[in-house]
């Protein structure tokens, strides 16, 4: 069984990793930057670039962010890897799977997108370039974000505070496929995986309390 889940992890590591790039791949090389393709009312193909984090936020510089992407990489990989040797539920391994696809689809972005393709812009279509002769160094690519969901646009009343008579967009973020790996992911393990996490808690408790006893003069 621990093998099985262990296959199935790289298999949803791998698939998901596949299918991030190969929808990023045919927008960055089919669009101009900010091009933008009604699918529905609700629904937008909208090409933009980020330096930042997940949904386009962005705390720190490029290089330290892709640092902090790198070791975050590192330590899910290494969690997911023993929870699959202690044989935790298939639903938990699933979800830290999609998080560490996600994480991952986004870092080869940072890593090879700078040094295989030009710089995007306005009023060209992106392609690849020699490898090395892109627009940026390694780590320091920018991240390719297309989905866009506008599912409520409206105005504010113009009495309301601050924003009166501006307009109003539900849900107005632009990402990618990773960052809907790394949400799914997330929101799953909160929502299914509480007694995964309270074994955890509860380990990490323990590990403390072995390091740290309590003695009869503490109490």
């Amino acid at each position: 069984m621990k093998n099985h889940k262990g296959w199935l992890a790289i298999l949803i590591v791998v698939i998901s990793l596949i299918i991030d790039q190969v929808i990023k791949i045919n927008v960055k090389t089919s669009m101009s930057l900010g091009e933008s393709i009604r699918i529905t009312d609700w629904f937008y193909i909208n090409f933009i670039e980020n330096n930042g984090m997940a949904w386009g936020m962005t705390f720190f510089n490029k290089m330290v962010l892709s640092l902090f992407r790198l070791v975050a990489i590192s330590l899910i990989g290494y969690y997911l890897y023993g929870q699959i040797k202690k044989n935790a539920r298939l639903r938990y391994v699933v979800c830290l799977a999609l998080i560490l696809a996600g994480a991952f689809g986004n870092m080869v972005d940072s890593m090879f997108y700078g040094l295989i393709f030009n710089a995007s812009s306005p009023y060209y279509v992106s392609y690849f370039v020699p490898f090395g002769q892109g627009y940026s160094s390694f780590l320091l690519g920018k991240v390719v974000d297309m989905f866009y969901f506008p599912l409520i646009v409206a105005t504010w009343p113009d009495w309301f505070p601050f924003w009166g008579g501006e307009e109003f967009v539900f849900f107005s973020p632009v990402f990618n496929y990773a960052d809907a790996c790394v949400s799914v992911g997330v929101i799953s393990i909160l929502l299914f995986c509480r007694k995964d996490l309270d074994d955890l808690s509860t380990s990490f408790s323990t590990k403390r309390n072995k390091k740290n006893p309590v003695t009869e003069e503490d109490k």
